[in-house]
């Protein structure tokens, strides 16, 4: 199929972006990489009366290391997979980035349309949620910033208004002592993820601090495993023990729903696992 007839506008700076999306409001939608709005209009399942390319605004496409890991919503998933910056300072990120579909759709795809669309079972919502990172979203009264905890709200949806655009994400420094990882289970490599977990925490004195602990493919958000991450608090993640009580109980609390991909039992059985092997490779250097 073929999508819904259109307009189409293209500014070239934030304010400009802004300025269409107060003046057209639920009639537009923002089109970055294309590689999930593109598919649903072909498939009829969106069809905005206008289509704001913001592809032509260079602020949107900065990647910098300034007080920590600043992403532009514009900046491709490949560009940031291969930054020297994100594999110095934050490479779980990459990590997480190598299992975002397929080499076209990272060439592609921005890391603010994969934030911004909030598919639960998404790879880059579930890190920031592990990294406490921190969003940027811009509208007629500025820029107003959103932790990932409070961002995501549910399925396909996010505390960004009709009105404002995700502008960019921030990502703190982590300290020598930081440890983290991403695994995930998906049916086929490039496929969405059944099930994902991130890791992050500090290591002192062989006892984890500042735990987190996000899963994807099992609400319909990403969510923090707050009683495993209460656990985990000053004990040694390098005891199998602790990291077996530790995905008991990140598992403990989910209700996974069911559907065509897998049951809610099976996704809640995987969760356990995939925290444990999150945690050994976290502090293992897996």
């Amino acid at each position: 199929m073929k999508p819904a007839s259109f307009k189409y506008a293209c500014p070239t700076s934030v304010q400009e972006a802004v300025g269409l999306l107060q003046h057209f409001g639920d009639d537009a939608k923002v089109l970055a990489g294309g590689q999930s709005l593109v598919p649903m209009m072909n498939g009829r399942l969106a069809q905005p009366d206008v289509l704001i390319d913001i592809n032509q605004i260079a602020e949107l496409r900065v990647l910098e290391v300034n007080g920590g890991l600043r992403i532009g919503a514009g900046v491709r998933q490949r560009t940031a997979l291969e930054s020297p910056d994100v594999q110095r300072v934050v490479p779980v990120i990459a990590e997480a980035l190598r299992h975002v579909g397929h080499v076209g759709i990272r060439a592609r795809g921005t890391v603010g349309g994969s934030i911004a669309h909030a598919d639960p079972a998404a790879e880059l919502p579930t890190i920031m949620l592990a990294l406490d990172a921190t969003m940027t979203v811009t509208g007629a009264g500025g820029q107003r910033t959103v932790p990932a905890e409070e961002f995501f709200r549910g399925v396909f949806t996010t505390a960004v208004e009709y009105d404002e655009l995700l502008t960019g994400v921030h990502v703190a420094v982590p300290g020598p002592a930081s440890r983290s990882a991403f695994v995930e289970v998906s049916r086929r490599r490039g496929d969405f993820a059944l099930v994902g977990a991130a890791v992050s925490l500090e290591l002192i004195d062989g006892a984890a601090r500042r735990v987190r602990i996000a899963l994807s493919g099992v609400a319909d958000r990403p969510v923090l495993a707050h009683r495993a991450q209460e656990f985990l608090e000053g004990r040694d993640p390098h005891d199998p023990v602790v990291r077996e009580e530790a995905g008991r109980l990140a598992a403990a609390d989910l209700d996974p729903a069911s559907d065509i991909h897998a049951p809610g039992s099976y996704r809640k059985k995987v969760s356990a696992v995939l925290v444990k092997r999150a945690l050994s490779n976290a502090v293992n250097g897996e």
